[in-house]
């Protein structure tokens, strides 16, 4: 069980929204699935750390701040004798290693990982040193993806490839020792620096008036839907989704793209497009929100 799990990032939820409801450019397009290529990749990584049955703190997704800089570590895993931070990479086909330096089979030069990595590790380890815990850290780069390969690889790269990351694990796992109270003390405190909202989001530009209208599928993200008395039907892939789940998924969309907006039942209504009376929506609303105003003024929270 992680100590702290990991979510999605707003900018990957509301690229997700944006690419159904709108033609994202070939720019935005490109950043959305290296967005969601890389949150596949960590999630890939959690399902193996989950698994782990030593004494430690697994801390997943950590945005920090050291020195007026802000730093990302896809992974933390915190042991008696170390600290164990993780570079998440779901780089797929062929890739070569030349004067530190990562390439592409073609050619194309891609970011080193190593330059983040060693970043984010001194940066961590001068943030440790403030809260006044010294432990020494064992910083490296995970390739979780099997279809990957890296030719040219130094032998003292910290790098664990495919086909090491059980080995990687089962060794942690056979640490018998204890964590303490000060362990846990710091673990709550990186979790208490976590920073929620990224400095590095990069969202397309987009207008209320330009998104398609409608409810999607929870499951294939079609708007071909119907709607009985308790159900959501998707004529495309057969999901089903009960009626109030479905206007809340609705109402949190339209929260994340137009946080400025108010929650209305006319709003909701309207960016719903498929649900005949306001006042199913209304219903919905009274049940789930707190409401403000009277009549025609009044709006959910």
């Amino acid at each position: 069980m992680p100590y702290k799990s990991r979510t999605k990032s707003t900018e990957l939820l509301v690229f997700e929204t944006l690419n159904t409801r709108m033609n994202l450019s070939d720019k935005d397009r490109n950043h959305y699935f290296h967005l969601k290529k890389g949150y596949e990749g960590e999630v890939m990584f959690d399902l193996l750390t989950e698994k782990l049955q030593c004494d430690c703190f697994i801390i997943n997704d950590l945005l920090l701040q050291m020195n007026s800089t802000t730093f990302q570590n896809d992974s933390v895993i915190l042991t008696p004798e170390s600290l164990h931070l993780f570079e998440v990479k779901n780089f797929e086909g062929d890739f070569y290693y030349e004067r530190d330096k990562f390439f592409m089979k073609n050619k194309s030069e891609v970011n080193n990982p190593l330059i983040q990595l060693k970043r984010n590790e001194s940066l961590l380890r001068q943030l440790l040193q403030n809260i006044g815990f010294t432990i020494p850290i064992v910083a490296s780069v995970v390739f979780i993806n099997p279809e990957f390969t890296l030719y040219q690889a130094p032998l003292n790269m910290p790098f664990i490839f495919p086909t090491q990351i059980n080995r990687y694990l089962n060794q942690l796992d056979r640490n018998p020792s204890k964590l303490n109270k000060k362990h846990t003390m710091v673990a709550d405190k990186l979790i208490s620096l976590h920073i929620e909202d990224s400095p590095y989001t990069q969202l397309p530009s987009y207008d209320y008036d330009q998104l398609q209208k409608g409810m999607t599928c929870k499951k294939c993200h079609s708007f071909a839907l119907s709607i009985d008395r308790v159900y959501i039907v998707c004529e495309k892939c057969g999901h089903k989704e009960a009626f109030s789940e479905g206007v809340l998924r609705s109402v949190n969309e339209y929260k994340l793209l137009f946080p400025n907006r108010k929650i209305t039942t006319n709003a909701i209504h309207e960016w719903c497009q498929i649900i005949d009376s306001k006042k199913r929506v209304r219903r919905v609303l009274e049940k789930n929100f707190n409401i403000f105003g009277v009549h025609q003024w009044s709006y959910y929270q």
